[in-house]
């Protein structure tokens, strides 16, 4: 169905088709860009932008090759570019001046509110790599395609991350990994 509307495309644009497109991905890379960098508002311009990219490159797009990848691409440089730009501006904790996402937003951070605002505070090194696995279901060689590293790396930088959180899970309940 993708590669259908993907070929349509590059063969001859059309605003329906483009906004089909739109409808298939926006939902996933807003959820992603969210998580990413901790803001529904900032999500939403990272989208708008790799929307932008995804349109002025479609031309260039390799039809033998899939589009998940490729598009996810973008969205990871656009997360990166935004990041870089705003890396003084966007503290490396959580605070109360950061936006999480809102009680309107359609996925459920508040159901896993405590976790989110732990993985928040992961840098971007292991943050990226746990948000792109769990939240977005992408396999580990995935990953590894995306942020240009080796599988092994991505495998590692998340062990480090689960092992962070849980050190973190263990200090906010008052105990230790050996459970006293």
């Amino acid at each position: 169905m993708v590669h259908d509307l993907i070929q349509r495309l590059k063969t001859e644009y059309s605003d329906e088709g483009f906004e089909e497109l739109y409808r298939l991905y926006a939902d996933r890379a807003i959820r992603t860009a969210t998580a990413v960098t901790g803001s529904a508002a900032s999500a939403a311009d990272v989208v708008q932008e790799t929307f932008i990219r995804v349109y002025r490159n479609l031309g260039s797009y390799d039809l033998s090759r899939p589009f998940d990848p490729w598009f996810n691409r973008i969205l990871y440089n656009e997360c990166n570019r935004y990041l870089k730009k705003h890396s003084r501006m966007v503290p490396s904790e959580i605070s109360e001046e950061r936006d999480l996402p809102s009680e309107t937003d359609t996925y459920d951070f508040d159901r896993h509110g405590e976790v989110y605002e732990m993985v928040q505070r992961l840098d971007d090194e292991h943050r990226i790599p746990v948000i792109l696995k769990y939240l977005n279901d992408f396999a580990e060689k995935d990953i590894a395609d995306m942020m240009e590293l080796n599988v092994n790396t991505v495998k590692s930088r998340l062990f480090r991350a689960r092992k962070k959180l849980k050190e973190w899970m263990l200090q906010k309940r008052g105990g230790n990994q050996h459970g006293t």
